[in-house]
C-alpha cells in the first residue's frame, strides 16, 4: 500500500494544474501499475472491439479519479484503444486477399506435421499463409523438407472451412489444394544454418537411439516435437510434462549460460548486441514460436535492463513482454502456448518464492517443491479449460523429470552438433544425453499409471493446498513472533 501511495503521489495536484498530470506520466510505474497495464492490453486484445473499450473506460474514469489511479487509468486507456484496433486490424488480415488458381514458388513457414496418411505444411503465398496437406508420392519429399525452404507448386487456394478461428489464430487465411510439388530451394542464409544445425541434432539422436526417444531429444533441445509418436505425446500431457518439448526460458538461459564465456569479454554495448543477436537467433532456430517468443522477448528486457543499469523485477520483465507482444502480435491470446508459458513464469517468479520460504526443510528440497508448485498454479486455469484436468502426478513427475530434463537442454545441443561433426565420438559425446532423454521418457510413461480418479485428484489438489496455506499461515505467525 505504501508503494502504490509513493507512485500516486504526484496525481494529487493534477486536478488544479494539468502540468502535473503529464509529469506524472514521466515517473517511474510501480509494479502494480505494470501488471494492471498488461491485463488491460489483454482484455482490450481479446475483446477486438475499441467501442466497446472506450465504453467500460469512460464509465470507469470516475471512480478511478476518484481513487486518484488517474496516470493508470490514462495509460490504460490509451493502450486498451490501441491494443482493440490492433487486434481488429489482425482479424481482419486473418482474411484471404485472392483465392484461385496457383503457380510459383512458396515459402514452407512451418515444418511438415505428419496427419494421417498424409502430411500437413504451412506456406506463404504471396505474403499470406494457407494449410496444405501432401499425400501420395509427395508425402516422403515434403517430409525431408524443413520451414524455411521454398517450394514450387501447383495447385488452388481455398477458403477455410466453416470453423476458421483455430486456423486464424496462427495466421491462415485459407486452404490450398495441391496438385503438384516440383523442385525445391534452399532459402535464406539464416534457414540454411538453421536446417544444417536441426539436420545434425536429428543425426546424432537418431543413431544414438530409437526414433521415438530421438525425437524426444530433439523436442528437449530445439522444440521439434512434431515427429513424437502420438502416445508419447499423450503421455506426457498426462503427466503434466508437456512443457519439456516446448522451447522456454530454461532453453533460452541454457544458451545463454553456454555462451557467456564469450559475451563477458566484451564490452557492454557489443556484449548487448551480441546476446540479443543470439536469442534471436534461437528464436528462428526454435520456429519463433509462442513459448520461445515469450522467453526470448524477456531475455532481451533483461538484457537490455542490465546495459542501462537498471535492475528489473521478474514480474515487471514477464508483464512487458506480456504487453509486447500482444500488440505485435494481437492473436497471440488465443494462443494455448503462450498462456501456458506466461502463467508457468508467473507462477515460478510470484508463487513459487513464497511457498519455497515457508516449507520447512533444506533448500534443495523446498525450492524444487516450491517452484514446481508455482508453475502448476500458473498453469491451472489454462489446463483445466483447454484439457480438461490438471494431474495431480504432474507434481511428482515435475520434480523427477525437469532436473534431468534441464540437464539434456543444456547438454544435449552442444553434444548433439559435436557427434555429428565427429562420428568415432558418438557413442560417447551422446551417452549421457541418451541417458537423460531415457529418463524423461520413463517418467513420462510411469506417471499416467499412477494417476488417480478424478475424485481422488480433486482431494489431492485440495490437501496439498490446505496444507502449503497452513504452512505459510504457521511461518506467518513466527516470523511475527520473532519481530515481537
Amino acid at each position: 500500500m505504501e508503494a502504490m501511495t509513493r507512485s500516486y503521489a504526484a496525481w494529487r495536484s493534477a486536478v488544479r494544474h494539468p502540468v502535473s498530470l503529464v509529469e506524472s506520466l514521466r515517473a517511474p510505474f510501480s509494479e502494480h501499475e505494470i501488471v494492471v497495464v498488461a491485463l488491460a492490453t489483454v482484455v482490450a486484445t481479446w475483446s477486438t472491439s475499441p467501442s466497446a473499450i472506450a465504453k467500460v473506460l469512460l464509465l470507469s474514469a470516475p471512480l478511478l479519479w476518484v481513487c486518484r489511479w488517474r496516470r493508470l487509468w490514462v495509460v490504460c486507456a490509451v493502450i486498451a484503444v490501441v491494443a482493440a484496433m490492433h487486434a481488429e486490424s489482425a482479424w481482419s488480415a486473418a482474411r484471404p486477399q485472392q483465392l484461385g488458381p496457383y503457380a510459383g514458388w512458396v515459402t514452407m513457414v512451418t515444418d511438415p506435421t505428419p496427419f494421417g496418411r498424409g502430411v500437413r505444411i504451412t506456406i506463404d503465398v504471396d505474403g499470406q499463409r494457407f494449410d496444405a496437406w501432401v499425400y501420395g508420392g509427395a508425402r516422403r519429399r515434403v517430409l525431408e523438407r524443413q520451414a524455411g525452404q521454398m517450394l514450387a507448386v501447383v495447385g488452388e487456394r481455398r477458403a477455410l472451412g466453416a470453423n476458421p478461428r483455430r486456423a486464424q489464430v496462427r495466421h491462415v487465411v485459407g486452404r490450398f489444394e495441391v496438385e503438384f510439388i516440383g523442385d525445391w530451394l534452399p532459402g535464406s542464409r539464416l534457414s540454411v544454418v538453421n536446417t544444417r544445425i536441426r539436420d545434425a541434432l536429428r543425426r546424432s539422436a537418431e543413431a544414438s537411439m530409437p526414433s521415438a526417444e530421438a525425437a524426444l531429444f530433439t523436442g528437449l533441445v530445439i522444440g521439434d516435437d512434431l515427429r513424437q509418436p502420438t502416445d508419447m505425446v499423450q503421455s506426457f500431457r498426462s503427466a503434466g510434462l508437456s512443457h519439456l518439448t516446448a522451447v522456454s526460458g530454461q532453453n533460452v538461459a541454457f544458451v545463454l549460460a553456454a555462451a557467456s564465456p564469450l559475451l563477458r569479454r566484451l564490452r557492454a554495448g557489443p556484449r548487448w548486441i551480441a546476446t540479443v543477436a543470439l536469442i534471436v537467433w534461437f528464436m528462428a532456430l526454435t520456429r519463433f514460436e509462442p513459448s520461445v517468443l515469450r522467453a526470448g522477448f524477456m531475455a532481451i528486457f533483461a538484457a537490455t535492463a542490465f546495459v542501462l543499469g537498471r535492475g528489473q523485477r521478474p514480474l515487471r520483465l514477464l508483464c512487458l513482454t506480456v504487453t509486447v507482444l500482444v500488440h505485435v502480435d494481437p492473436l497471440l491470446v488465443w494462443s494455448v502456448g503462450f498462456w501456458l508459458s506466461a502463467g508457468a513464469t508467473a507462477g515460478v517468479i510470484v508463487v513459487g518464492p513464497v511457498v519455497a520460504g515457508r516449507l520447512p526443510g533444506p533448500d534443495w528440497i523446498t525450492l524444487p517443491v516450491g517452484i514446481t508448485l508455482g508453475a502448476q498454479v500458473g498453469v491451472a486455469l489454462p489446463s483445466i479449460l483447454v484439457f480438461g484436468r490438471l494431474p495431480l502426478v504432474s507434481l511428482p513427475a515435475n520434480l523427477l523429470a525437469v532436473p534431468v530434463g534441464g540437464f539434456v537442454m543444456l547438454y544435449g545441443l552442444p553434444a548433439g552438433l559435436l557427434a555429428a561433426a565427429v562420428p568415432p565420438l558418438r557413442p560417447l559425446v551422446m551417452f549421457p544425453a541418451v541417458v537423460g532423454t531415457r529418463w524423461v521418457n520413463t517418467v513420462a510413461d510411469l506417471a499416467p499409471r499412477l494417476e488417480p480418479s478424478a475424485g481422488w485428484m480433486l482431494r489431492g489438489w485440495l490437501l496439498i493446498a490446505a496444507t502449503v496455506g497452513i504452512l505459510v499461515w504457521r511461518s506467518r505467525d513466527v516470523a511475527a513472533d520473532v519481530s515481537i
